[in-house]
């Protein structure tokens, strides 16, 4: 062996033999590609070299990997004790859509098994590592929360990705979060992996382009030749070592080629020249790997390259086993990890409050209950407090949350009473602020981030389409991914001159299968519905967003007369079971026998102040708060159509992809008879001022629309 390499004759010999399974991968995939449809290499060519990243990491080190990680997969399942070809089988049933494959099931080629601590990825645009800086986050939290993670407390979390995938904007959100906490004295156990082969399908990476992006402040660097199994070793076990000791985050640079093209339909021919392919070919890892062997005197050619064919024909044969296991057969097989919900066990967990002498300490002897009745924000921050007493586990945090308790105030003094491991304030980064909440529900926190508006979610939102909200699905529910986000939202708040930073289109939220939207408007319905989403999160996994009207934060009256309508009194503890509000129960206002005003949020008090006047008209009506607006409470919904007959759907969202829609087609999908209006927000931005009342849903157009029905 060269001077230098701490790799031993043995140590080669075994990464060897795991690369060569790795590569036979693709030879596997191509062959599965020629005999079925729907098969293309899985891209471990050329990228071998990520076997000796897993070599240097303990298998209990948590790993989010990007779709070239085969080598890694293959190294860490048999550092875990398991023979070679199970990794190798997991991988190929994985291909072939096999519903025994360990960890999605039939649902997706993915790299993870939840004993082998790799959490499944299925973006190949670096979405996952605002996910894996929040692992390292959760890793060192828990000490400071005096819990535990699943994950050792000196575990450390590495995430790899391709060197194209380095410019988008999740990947730098979590390299720019991983620098931001370090430069801040805050421990940050991540390695970063970019395995560099110069090209992104077609479009080149310019020369020194990931080194240059890589250096940032608190992030050490540590470039290898992916290519060199023994220097790629030594590198990744020297950052490893580093990131380990200091609990800082570590770059680890593996320069690697792309042998064939990016995919099973990429013709690397027409854009890339002969000469540019026959130098990654000469730096073939593999190839590479089998000289080292062969000139440190370990092996002979012929013995090679038997060992070569005999390899190849073992991973055959067990392609050609899994490609005849049984795969997923029904549409509800498919879709059973996606949102798995105990009622009765979340009505069991939901009312479970601290001792109370825990609870006295929390509230420093002034109990919520004793309080005269409250508003909205103040039975949210009640309800927080009331949660973090009973849950160590559990966090708040986003911009502006903890000294300033929130731009409205509904976080204020829970930083004070909870101490700020539990109650802080992040950087302005919603990538960032749902990634930490990824990592640390993963790693069995409980965390409820805040998002300040709801215009401030779309730029993030695939954390909770393409990560948070994926990932029971595709681990079969392995590794489930609680969380509450808490949103404020809808457009009708007055503040900062009027509209300032808010939006009433919701329709990319509703549309994410499993996802729960909570939507109070009453300030005992939010105390309660926020319950039950820590509940369905802590016990089940659930992934919950919790609407919050910002106009009614700190409404008091149904109408501006003193009335006191729209306060509530907060219930005790002793009485959370009988005030529990299961995920899809709507609540019902009136008893009326000639209208149905179906709504929520802003609409509630909107819609029950018009149905006041026409009840003085002599108009019988009713208003149904449908509370969740995913899933939709759906019995609740035909049962206060079928009283009436007659139903208005009052939706301040807008026309197009607004709630509406979805209440409509539940109307028609069961079969309702009766007469059906809806009014709603425009299809427009919400602008400024005066200007908003031109296209939001007013009391007025409500109050037209219900006499147009009943007439």
């Amino acid at each position: 062996m060269r001077e230098g390499t701490s790799l031993t004759g043995e140590r080669c010999r075994t990464l060897y033999l795991r690369q060569l399974d790795s590569r036979l991968l693709d030879i596997a995939a191509r062959w599965l590609r020629e005999r079925d449809e729907g098969f293309y290499t899985i891209g471990s060519a050329g990228h071998e070299g990520n076997a000796a990243v897993a070599a240097a990491l303990r298998p209990d080190d948590p790993a989010l990997l990007h779709y070239r990680s085969g080598a890694f997969y293959l190294t860490r399942s048999e550092q875990a004790g398991r023979l070679p070809e199970q990794g190798l089988r997991d991988v190929l049933m994985g291909l072939s859509a096999a519903a025994e494959e360990p960890i999605a099931g039939g649902r997706h080629k993915v790299f993870g098994h939840p004993e082998l601590a790799v959490i499944p990825q299925t973006s190949t645009i670096a979405s996952h590592l605002p996910r894996a800086v929040g692992v390292a986050f959760a890793i060192e939290r828990a000490r400071a929360l005096g819990t535990t993670v699943r994950w050792p407390g000196d575990a450390i979390a590495v995430c790899s990705f391709g060197d194209a995938s380095l410019n988008h904007a999740s990947a730098l959100s979590g390299l720019n979060t991983a620098s931001y906490a370090t430069y801040q004295g805050q421990r940050m156990p991540i390695l970063f992996v970019c395995e560099d082969n110069g090209i992104g399908i077609s479009v080149k990476t310019p020369k020194g382009w990931v080194e240059a992006a890589a250096r940032r402040p608190g992030i050490e660097y540590f470039p290898a030749d992916g290519c060199d199994l023994a220097s790629a070793y030594d590198t990744a076990l020297r950052a490893v070592e580093h990131v380990r000791a200091h609990r800082s985050p570590a770059f680890l640079h593996l320069s690697t080629v792309r042998l064939m093209g990016h995919a099973g339909s990429d013709v690397e021919s027409a854009y890339r020249t002969q000469r540019e392919l026959r130098a990654d070919l000469a730096r073939d890892p593999l190839l590479h790997t089998a000289r080292l062997l062969i000139e440190a005197g370990l092996i002979t050619p012929g013995e090679l390259l038997r060992r070569y064919e005999l390899a190849r024909e073992h991973v055959l044969r067990i392609a050609l086993e899994t490609t005849r296991l049984p795969r997923l057969t029904s549409a509800r097989a498919v879709m059973e990890p996606i949102a798995p919900r105990d009622a009765d066990l979340i009505a069991k967990i939901s009312p479970v409050a601290a001792q109370g002498a825990v609870r006295e300490r929390a509230f420093a002897g002034a109990l919520p209950e004793a309080e005269k009745p409250l508003t909205l924000s103040q039975a949210i921050n009640r309800t927080l407090a009331d949660a973090l007493a009973v849950y160590p586990e559990m966090m708040v945090f986003g911009e502006d949350v903890a000294k300033k308790g929130g731009v409205y105030g509904v976080t204020r003094g829970l930083q004070k009473r909870f101490g700020p491991a539990r109650v802080f304030d992040t950087h302005l980064d919603e990538q960032a602020i749902l990634g930490l909440a990824l990592g640390a529900g993963v790693s069995r926190l409980l965390p409820v981030p805040e998002i300040q508006y709801l215009a401030y979610l779309h730029n993030a939102i695939d954390q909770i389409r393409g990560e948070a909200a994926t990932l029971s699905f595709f681990s079969q529910g392995a590794y489930p991914n609680p969380m509450v986000v808490r949103i404020a939202g809808y457009a009708y708040q007055k503040g900062f001159g009027g509209h300032f930073h808010n939006d009433n289109a919701i329709a990319a939220l509703r549309d994410i299968p499993g996802l729960v939207i909570a939507s109070p408007s009453r300030p005992d319905d939010a105390a309660a519905m926020l319950r039950t989403c820590l509940a369905a999160a802590r016990a089940q996994g659930s992934v919950c967003v919790f609407l919050e009207p910002i106009a009614l934060y700190h409404t008091r009256d149904l109408f501006e007369t003193g009335d006191g309508g729209w306060l509530a009194p907060y219930a005790p503890p002793a009485r959370w079971t009988e005030t529990h509000v299961p995920i899809g129960a709507a609540r019902s206002y009136g008893d009326g026998r000639d209208l149905t005003i179906v709504t929520f949020g802003n609409g509630v008090r909107m819609s029950l102040r018009a149905a006041v006047r026409l009840t003085q008209e002599g108009h019988s009506c009713r208003v149904l708060d449908l509370r969740w607006l995913a899933p939709l409470p759906v019995d609740d919904l035909l049962r206060a159509a079928e009283l009436t007959g007659k139903v208005l759907i009052a939706d301040e969202t807008r026309r197009s992809g607004g709630v509406s829609e979805g209440v409509m087609a539940e109307l028609l999908d069961a079969g309702f008879g009766g007469q059906v209006a809806r009014v709603t927000s425009a299809d427009s931005f919400v602008p400024l001022g005066g200007a908003a009342d031109r296209v939001l849903l007013s009391e007025d157009e409500i109050e037209q629309a219900a006499r147009k029905l009943l007439a």
